[in-house]
């Protein structure tokens, strides 16, 4: 998965985290043993050191995003449909509802991986009456990129099927299990995944082939050089004096390098240097409106198995103080 690169840690800090553990040039009278400092002791993984907490929510058991998604889930404020009936308007919607004040952080764990307890996205996902993805059970509301991603799709899916009179957890007819497998190929899980091939694979959309093309509130991936990559929601390309295409303006995750949610943009590496998103990797694609939906053929779709479906051990709601 090509998102999976691990976070460098800068000189300065290295040096300052030697001094906090007293470690400092020998003087004249140190002895063999004291004349280096001994190898630091690796940083203890996230998982083995968080405290469970329950995310916090309000009396009503609702988050900030859900707070500020209710009266949309209450039919009092209507999306209003594109002319292609798109799921792109709820997506654009959805978005709007995440805090950008950094109060919902980042955090992706690799090594160790942390699928049994975490999936990427700031809170539990339900669908038929399991959850499919798993918030960090420490009640920080973190994310990871394709987590963000793949929480706002369900989000937007489930806000459109509302709006339309339809059961919340229909996607298309997929069950459970598909949509659990579907997350694991949005998530890059075998070769050939990706976003597009998730949305695609279950009847729900179409590849954006053409960059014009493009719409905000398009599902969107790409590598970089140095490499890496990343999952966004397409906002707007980034153009140059005479109009052509050199980047991407987006929202997804690890805004800033920690800061979670937000709004960035990245320019391509043809036009930056050599540096940047790599033009020929670019993966869209956009949920098309609920009567065209495709059948899909379960047999034809590969079933990921990089983790199983395991469930919260409970569900706990604390309501905030005022």
């Amino acid at each position: 998965m090509v998102r999976r690169v691990p976070r460098m840690i800068p000189a300065a800090c290295r040096l300052a985290v030697l001094l906090a553990a007293g470690c400092a040039a020998p003087g004249p009278w140190a002895g063999p043993a004291e004349s280096a400092c001994a190898p630091a002791e690796p940083p203890i993984p996230r998982r083995y050191q968080y405290i469970p907490v329950p995310y916090p929510v309000d009396e009503r058991g609702f988050s900030p995003v859900d707070r500020h998604l209710a009266r949309a889930f209450a039919c009092e404020e209507r999306v209003v449909d594109d002319e292609e009936g798109s799921l792109n308007p709820y997506v654009l919607r959805v978005v709007a509802a995440y805090p950008l004040d950094g109060s919902y952080p980042y955090h992706c764990g690799w090594d160790p991986r942390e699928y049994d307890i975490y999936n990427g996205v700031t809170q539990d996902l339900w669908y038929r009456g399991m959850v499919v993805a798993k918030a960090y059970p420490d009640g920080s509301r973190c994310s990871y990129c394709c987590g963000l991603t793949f929480e706002i799709f369900v989000r937007a899916m489930q806000l459109r099927n509302v709006q339309k009179g339809l059961d919340p957890d229909d996607f298309n007819g997929m069950t459970f299990h598909d949509l659990f497998n579907m997350l694991q190929i949005w998530y890059i899980e075998g070769e050939g995944d990706c976003e597009q091939r998730a949305i695609t694979a279950y009847g729900l959309g179409r590849p954006v082939e053409d960059f014009e093309d493009a719409r905000p509130g398009d599902f969107l991936s790409y590598s970089t050089t140095p490499p890496g990559g990343h999952s966004v929601i397409f906002i707007d390309w980034v153009r140059s004096s005479d109009g052509a295409i050199i980047g991407m303006k987006y929202f997804s995750s690890n805004l800033s390098g920690s800061r979670g949610p937000g709004y960035a943009r990245g320019l391509f590496s043809d036009a930056n240097n050599g540096r940047g998103l790599l033009r020929k990797s670019v993966r869209i694609a956009r949920v098309g409106p609920i009567e065209g939906y495709r059948r899909f053929d379960r047999a034809a779709i590969p079933r990921r198995q990089a983790y199983a479906p395991a469930q919260p051990p409970r569900i706990l709601l604390t309501p905030t103080t005022r």
